[in-house]
């Protein structure tokens, strides 16, 4: 078991080095992740050689018994056979046979090292998956129909931690195809309210309704499959960028992957790739600008056809020209589709219906872009530091 866990140490240590390797060169840190890495070596060296001092004392320990136990049996029946109370034939056989039963014991102890370590691994793979989930389906969970898009959030409070709540008293009606923009400075709420709706957690009291269904009370891959997600970090798969254009729509054919890839206006970035749609990408789609593969999630959450679609800060790391593309395709997509986006850039959502203003876990403030500059509250305050001091403020909003 040690072993195992020491093994899990380096091993988690090496991907997180390889995964920040640009980080790790920027502060200079080679020689110290290097050194840091090879104590951890050390560790497992160490606790792989114990293992092995252990182990290796078996099988010399069991040979010596199965050599104890030959000797002892060819000197008791030796002198049997001389008396003859014991023929030949017979001896010959009691050998034959005490040999063969030590044989598989021998074969066993040669294999204790393997053994304990496959052991030891089956051990910490089933705590994973013995491991409850936090949000499990209701024993009469439905599946939730095809839906318009109508979301109420009623009196919802959340906690990731007991009695230290996130999210308290939040009210929030949102009608099929309205655009529902979440603002608020970091640790406002606003991706916690994200994750409650797809049921990533549970909330702790209060409801949260799709054209009338408790989510609680539906089944999440049902829920899951009529909510599309844009992070802003995208994460693209090993694979095509038509395999992970087409990733919640397997039976998509080529003309709804183009379309949809036209659609953000990414059609021609990728036609212009020397194996168009056919072209590789590398793990977390390494081989494109982080805006490409921004583009390629839009596409990808496009095609899916939700009816309620998530932008987590979708734009926030795009530049200007992207960013313009992307909002070009969105004012279009968005309609007839019931929207949540967080964003930073307070000039991405000024066409929002209703703009949620958060602060600490609770609403502040709501309305239009509008309504809520001509209230003079927290809003007008980001909004005018944002055309004070430009990006900066964007990033605090």
């Amino acid at each position: 078991r040690a072993v195992r866990r020491k093994n899990g140490i380096v091993t988690a240590s090496l991907a997180e080095n390889i995964n920040a390797v640009r980080v790790v060169q920027a502060f200079v840190r080679e020689a110290r992740n290097a050194a840091h890495f090879q104590g951890l070596g050390r560790d497992y060296f160490r606790a792989q050689m114990k293992a092995v001092a252990f182990a290796s004392g078996y099988q010399p320990i069991m040979g010596l018994l199965s050599a104890v136990a030959l000797v002892i049996i060819i000197w008791f029946g030796g002198s049997r056979v001389l008396n003859g109370e014991l023929t030949v034939g017979a001896f010959s056989a009691f050998i034959a046979y005490i040999v063969r039963f030590f044989q598989p014991i021998n074969e066993l102890s040669s294999s204790y090292n393997a053994l304990q370590a496959a052991l030891a691994g089956g051990e910490r793979i089933y705590e994973i998956l013995d491991t409850p989930a936090d949000v499990t389906d209701a024993p009469d969970a439905s599946e939730l129909p095809q839906i318009k898009g109508h979301v109420e959030f009623d009196n919802v409070v959340f906690e990731y931690e007991q009695d230290r709540p996130v999210l308290r008293g939040i009210d929030i009606e949102a009608q099929p195809g309205e655009m529902i923009a979440l603002v608020g400075h970091t640790g406002a709420g606003k991706s916690s309210m994200i994750n409650i709706l797809q049921r990533f957690y549970d909330i702790r009291s209060g409801s949260i309704t799709i054209d009338g269904h408790n989510i609680q009370q539906i089944t999440r891959s049902s829920l899951r499959r009529q909510v599309g997600l844009v992070l802003q970090e995208p994460f693209l798969f090993s694979g095509s960028i038509r395999d992970n254009i087409r990733y919640g729509r397997l039976d998509a054919t080529q003309e709804e992957i183009e379309a949809a890839a036209q659609a953000v206006n990414v059609h021609d970035f990728i036609e212009s790739l020397d194996f168009g749609y056919d072209t590789v990408v590398h793990e977390r789609g390494a081989t494109l600008s982080h805006g490409q593969r921004q583009l390629v999630s839009f596409a990808r959450a496009l095609l899916a056809d939700p009816r309620i679609l998530i932008l987590d800060e979708a734009t926030a790391s795009v530049d200007t020209a992207t960013e313009q593309l992307i909002q070009e395709a969105l004012a279009v997509l968005l309609r007839g589709q019931t929207s949540f986006v967080i964003a930073h850039r307070l000039s991405t959502i000024q066409a929002a219906s209703q703009i949620i203003v958060l602060r600490e876990g609770e609403i502040i403030e709501r309305g239009t872009h509008e309504e809520l500059l001509m209230a003079g509250g927290h809003y007008q305050e980001l909004h005018a530091m944002q055309f004070k001091y430009g990006p900066a403020a964007e990033a605090a909003a």
